[in-house]
């Protein structure tokens, strides 16, 4: 009895759904209703009875064409014309209906779906049999109009799991462990803030440099990665692959966004750059070096990790994925070198920029792993090309030394024939330059092509290296220039006071730095030789008339009268008074070269002093009344006080 009225009660919903349900969408629903109505109406039922129903009027008909003399039956629970209009229901269909109603439990949540790791499990299940279904149904090709169902079924699964794989993602209780002073660092461990920042108007903390890169960033927690990678696996497989990595960059770069503002990054048009004051420009530079570091050898190959790990066996998803969230902010810090590289090539940016050419030279190899697919190595070029723009920019800073020197003008002459501020501008420049001597010879050899791959080899003994010529080149330009600016002086024995002054200057500065080795040996056995011939210049110009006058041939050597040796006498005093006067602020600025002049000047004059004298004394005439106004010894301390001008 309880059989046959369940075998009525599903014939009498067969009829109710065959008189009702007009569409395929109606019936559906009409079998969901009475399916969740009474636990006998299952859906599997449902369709079965209505497939017997199908083909029973089929028979019928057959029947009834056969055997016209039969009694008259009562009428069956389907109308005949109703039975054949409803195409049997095929076991896809009845796969898709399934999915679609547990897949619309999902897609409709308030919540997230991986909130219950049951949910998550049950929904994976379900996308994998739904992709399973519509690759049966492509490759049937006999139901396009199901095929097109499953389809927009598939594209809701989609979309739901792109929101829940960017929720994923950027959830923030499930943050890293935190760098000290790198990412996502403490605020106790921030120094101070930057309101300019491009994030809105709350200030962005700048995090501390770090010194140590051996840091990677697990931006997701173990269970949080599987979670992602499990979803993006389904993306790929059902052909989303690429919306897959465009919503996994989405989600990283505002992460990546925040984190090179915390470093104190400014966005800069090269306008800007090239308009900023050198002091504003430097203080760029000064945060750009630690920052390009940070994001270079810690941001972007974490990055890379943790793209390896979401996309692990779903080439080349991952590696689009991954050029995609840190291309930007790349570009903008590249973008900030080569501006830096195409600005002012004033000679006192020579050394931020080989700071910023170091810094980007020391990691290019490091760089190679993390752009090893075709799709970032575009951006492994970009480095590279930047790297070669800033070597450059030195040469050509370096190169603009010359033109600074030659525009220096020969208008003041400097007080007692002392150094010369372009001597000590140029020497102090050219010798700090060479504490980044390995670098200068990289780009003065002009092999930047080769640059990040293997360091040029520098020969200590090697002047003739390119940066060699060329410091020699700008040493000549200098002395060229020196000379010049002697002529200002109207005393000849002044310039050459000054020229010695120069020159001596330049010599210490080369001996002191590794300019000794650029310039060699040769070169100094020169530079001091005319040090020597500019002493030698200004002992004739100053003294030759004072050794002249006190020359009186030695006995028994022609003759000369008292009176003429008395006039001697007096024009040596007169001219040591005025030397002494006009000397008396000249100055020799090297110790030791102040010492040997005067010991010079001492030996020429002393000896023919005192030989003046002692013929005065042999001299009868003399004797009586000879008046010495300078004994040798106030003679030699005159000439002990001469050149502590400027210098005293």
């Amino acid at each position: 009895m309880a059989e046959d009225g369940e075998v009525k009660l599903l014939a009498t919903v067969q009829h109710i759904v065959q008189t009702l349900g007009r569409t395929d969408t109606m019936t559906e629903d009409i079998l969901k209703v009475f399916s969740n109505y009474d636990g006998r109406l299952s859906l599997d039922k449902l369709y079965a009875t209505r497939a017997a129903a199908a083909a029973a009027a089929v028979g019928g008909a057959a029947g009834e064409r056969s055997v016209l003399a039969s009694p008259p039956m009562p009428p069956p629970p389907v109308a005949p014309s109703a039975a054949a209009a409803m195409p049997p229901v095929t076991s896809l269909e009845r796969t898709v209906r399934t999915l679609d109603r547990q897949i619309s439990q999902f897609v409709t949540m308030d919540r997230l779906i991986w909130a219950d790791s049951a949910d998550a499990d049950a929904f994976l299940e379900a996308v994998d049999d739904l992709v399973g279904t519509v690759q049966e149904l492509d490759a049937a090709g006999t139901n396009r109009g199901l095929l097109d169902r499953a389809d927009e079924l598939l594209s809701r699964c989609m979309a739901r799991l792109e929101d829940e794989f960017r929720a994923l993602i950027e959830r923030p209780d499930d943050a890293a462990p935190q760098v000290p002073g790198g990412f996502g660092s403490d605020e106790s461990e921030e120094e101070d803030y930057d309101a300019d920042d491009g994030f809105g108007d709350e200030p962005i903390p700048i995090a501390r440099p770090v010194s140590n890169f051996d840091i990677v960033i697990d931006a997701l927690p173990p269970g949080s990665v599987s979670d992602v990678h499990q979803i993006a696996r389904r993306m790929v497989d059902a052909g989303f692959g690429r919306e897959c990595a465009e919503a996994y960059a989405a989600a990283r770069r505002g992460f990546i966004d925040e984190s090179v503002a915390r470093l104190g990054i400014r966005s800069r048009t090269a306008d800007e750059v090239h308009s900023l004051p050198w002091e504003e420009l430097e203080f760029d530079i000064a945060r750009w070096i630690p920052a390009f570091k940070m994001v270079f050898r810690i941001l972007i190959p974490s990055e890379r990790r943790l793209c390896d790990r979401v996309f692990e066996g779903l080439a080349p998803y991952g590696d689009l994925a991954f050029v995609a969230a840190v291309r930007t902010q790349a570009l903008q810090l590249i973008s900030f070198g080569d501006a830096v590289a195409a600005a002012s090539r004033a000679p006192e940016r020579l050394f931020r920029v080989i700071d910023m050419y170091e810094a980007v030279r020391d990691l290019l190899p490091d760089l190679d792993p993390v752009f090893s697919d075709p799709y970032s190595a575009a951006l492994r070029a970009e480095v590279s090309a930047v790297c070669y723009t800033l070597g450059s920019s030195i040469k050509g800073i370096f190169m603009e030394l010359e033109n600074l020197i030659r525009r220096d003008p020969a208008r003041v002459a400097v007080p007692g024939g002392g150094i010369h501020p372009i001597t000590r501008y140029v020497m102090n420049y050219l010798r700090a330059a060479c504490g980044s001597r390995q670098t200068l010879e990289e780009v003065m050899e002009g092999d930047l092509g080769a640059v990040g791959t293997a360091a040029i080899a520098v020969d200590p003994d090697r002047p003739t290296s390119s940066l060699a010529v060329h410091i020699a080149w700008i040493m000549d330009v200098l002395h060229k220039n020196l000379e010049t600016k002697s002529k200002i002086y109207r005393d000849p024995p002044l310039a050459s006071i000054f020229l010695m002054n120069n020159g001596k200057y330049i010599i210490h500065k080369v001996n002191d730095s590794e300019l000794g080795v650029l310039l060699g040996d040769e070169w100094m056995k020169q530079m001091m030789s005319r040090v020597r011939r500019w002493s030698m210049e200004y002992q004739r110009g100053a003294w030759a008339k004072v050794i002249s006058v006190l020359q009186t041939g030695g006995p028994g050597v022609g003759s000369i009268t008292t009176k003429s040796m008395l006039q001697k006498m007096q024009m040596f005093n007169n001219y040591l008074e005025e030397i002494c006067t006009v000397q008396s602020d000249w100055v020799i600025a090297d110790e030791q070269l102040r010492a040997d002049v005067k010991s010079a000047i001492a030996d020429s004059v002393m000896s023919a002093y005192r030989g003046l004298i002692g013929r005065l004394r042999s001299s009868p005439e003399a004797a009586r009344d000879l008046f010495i106004k300078y004994t040798p010894e106030d003679v030699q301390a005159r000439i002990q006080h001469l050149f502590e001008g400027v210098a005293k």
